[in-house]
């Protein structure tokens, strides 16, 4: 396919569209018309270690397309059909890039979350009814393998494992399967761009999982389109640092660079969560030539930490999705390092994109950048806590994003999942924003997020900024805390910048002036040493929506029994946030009446128990 010419405007998209068609192809086919380009570039540069005197291992785009070939033909050779399941539990490097696409010849890929639980390892392979499992075989860094083995325990599953230098007992080895097929396909694959061709979890791990069907045209339209923003051509160079169970180092970051020939740095089996590499991040995009930098916020704070060690004159942006980019943030980052900063939105429902704030274009204070071409996005009324498909706000007013095109997928691999967000051809973002004059996307906060206090709904990421504009602020987030008086409260989970010194109430003294509207001034301000993350790296609000209910029903519990101590623990079960409280001593059921009536008016359940 033709290089795209950088997009900057609106009417870039819309000329674009008025002279061409939605591509209709899959991440194998441009994989293969990208070897057929440029059959000796490199397409990996895996780092097997964060030593800059390691040697890298490169891996081409003729020696990838012969990897994905041999995969796909190892895979069919062990049962896998176009309908059959592979799951994937391995990070982002050569190998594992082979599996994730040869699969999709094969059959349909499910990558999954290295770091969850062994229970919930086996909820996905179940739900995706996956035959084959590879995974990442025993190695120190990474306890993946002892992970696996206890959710495929009593499964008729075959597991191979990709070699880590220690055996894996009773699984079959991945490099012996490659070595032992032919480099062209053994049979013919289904290429049509409609069929199913992967499952990506989403929504946490609560509950029955969330499985994402994704077509290959799904995850072709975003790859194919997505080059044209970040200014992407064969001569680029990329840190891609995401794990492949996340649309981010699949997709956004991944199959786009590799559709234009580009160059992408696999930094060790660890990613951006491999301290040692962080701290020669600078030094090793001199070393490579860097040109892009894939991010997400919390990856753009930890840079700032960073001393620019090294000439990063090759960098000519830094692109970031995820959660919503502070203007702040961004500002310092770019101030700190001449390294234009650009945002992104995404969605695992969207095969990884809705809108890219384009390189060449400037970079808008609050903006999630443009829709993808051939796409529809819009912000509609948000009323009684559902869209209202129908309408559609005035530029500027806030509602909640939809979309509609090639890229959204046929829906949950459960059907009944899809009630809520995949509506009438239309996705439900969930997030909340408006789409400005010039039609660039703009992201306040979550639907789900939305605090109400009384019958007053407070947009968390608002607040969140008047925080973040504070000097000695780092990361904030901001969630409902429930309180028996108006349902909802905002309270603030802050991280102080290196050497800041201030304690929670001066801060929210100071911040609160800055607060956009008196009723979402935080109740409560909480000073903590690190914000808990995601795998990538995005702020995990619902485990900070726990803490906040622990706190709210402690201090319920202590001002009811203030000569008892207590405890409370709360936890999310199927949706439902829940609640126990333990007070010390014996049973009193005069202070159980008591606690119950405070506790009448929070909407959490709470089980009260004495001893």
């Amino acid at each position: 396919m033709p290089a795209l010419a950088p997009l900057a405007e609106l009417v870039d998209i819309e000329s674009l569209e008025r002279r061409s068609a939605p591509a209709e192809t899959t991440p194998y086919g441009l994989i293969r018309d990208a070897a057929a380009r440029w059959p000796d570039r490199v397409a990996f540069t895996w780092l097997p270690d964060a030593g800059l005197s390691t040697p890298p291992r490169p891996v081409t785009y003729t020696q990838l397309l012969r990897d994905i070939h041999r995969a796909a033909n190892a895979l069919r050779a062990l049962g896998v059909g176009p309908d059959d399941a592979v799951a994937l539990l391995a990070p982002n490097m050569p190998e594992a890039q082979a599996v994730l696409w040869g699969a999709q010849l094969a059959g349909r890929v499910c990558p999954i979350n290295t770091l969850l639980q062994p229970d919930h390892i086996a909820a996905l392979l179940q739900a995706s009814g996956a035959r084959v499992v590879v995974a990442l075989g025993p190695h120190p860094e990474l306890a993946v393998w002892s992970a696996v083995q206890q959710a495929c325990e009593g499964r008729d599953l075959v597991t191979v494992a990709i070699g880590a230098g220690q055996p894996a007992p009773g699984a079959l080895d991945l490099h012996t399967l490659l070595q032992a097929q032919p480099d062209t396909l053994t049979f013919a694959p289904d290429l049509d761009p409609r069929r199913v061709v992967a499952l990506f979890h989403t929504g946490g791990t609560t509950g029955s999982p969330k499985l994402v069907q994704h077509t290959g045209a799904n995850e072709a339209h975003t790859a194919r389109w997505a080059p044209g923003f970040y200014g992407a051509d064969e001569r680029s160079v990329e840190i891609n640092g995401f794990p492949l169970f996340h649309v981010a180092g699949a997709f956004v970051y991944g199959l786009s660079m590799l559709s234009v020939g580009a160059r992408q740095v696999l930094p060790t089996l660890t990613g951006m969560r491999n301290a040692a590499f962080v701290q020669r991040y600078w030094r090793f995009c001199q070393r490579e030539g860097v040109t892009h930098l894939a991010c997400v916020p919390t990856i753009l704070a930890s840079l700032l930490n960073v001393p620019v060690d090294a000439d990063i004159g090759s960098v000519r942006a830094a692109f970031t999705g995820g959660s919503p980019l502070p203007p702040e943030l961004a500002q310092r980052f770019e101030a700190a390092t001449g390294i234009p900063v650009r945002n992104i939105l995404g969605m695992t429902e969207s095969a990884g994109l809705v809108s890219i704030e384009p390189l060449a274009g400037p970079r808008t204070p609050g903006s999630a950048g443009l829709r993808l071409p051939f796409t529809e996005v819009h912000a509609v009324p948000w009323r009684d806590g559902a869209a209202v498909l129908g309408e559609r706000c005035a530029p500027g007013a806030t509602g909640v994003i939809v979309l509609r095109g090639p890229h959204i997928g046929p829906g949950y691999l459960d059907a009944r999942r899809n009630a809520g967000l995949f509506e009438q051809g239309w996705v439900i973002s969930g997030d909340l924003g408006h789409i400005d004059t010039e039609g660039r996307i703009h992201i306040t906060g979550r639907a789900k997020d939305v605090i109400i206090r009384g019958s007053h709904n407070i947009d968390p990421g608002l607040v969140e900024d008047a925080f973040l504009a504070h000097p000695a602020v780092a990361q904030c987030a901001v969630v409902a805390e429930p309180d028996p008086h108006a349902g909802e409260v905002p309270a603030a989970f802050v991280v102080l910048r290196p050497g800041a010194t201030l304690d929670a109430a001066t801060l929210l003294a100071e911040v609160a002036p800055q607060v956009y509207e008196r009723p979402a001034c935080p109740k409560r301000v909480v000073l903590l040493p690190a914000l808990p993350l995601t795998a990538i790296g995005k702020v995990f609000k619902p485990a900070l929506r726990l803490q906040a209910i622990e706190l709210r029903l402690t201090d319920i519990a202590r001002e009811a029994a203030p000569d008892r101590a207590v405890s409370v623990q709360a936890r999310e079960e199927g949706g439902v946030q829940r609640a126990r409280i333990a007070i010390a001593g014996p049973h009193d059921a005069a202070l159980a009446g008591r606690l119950q009536a405070a506790l009448a008016a929070v909407a959490v359940p709470v089980e009260i128990a004495f001893g």
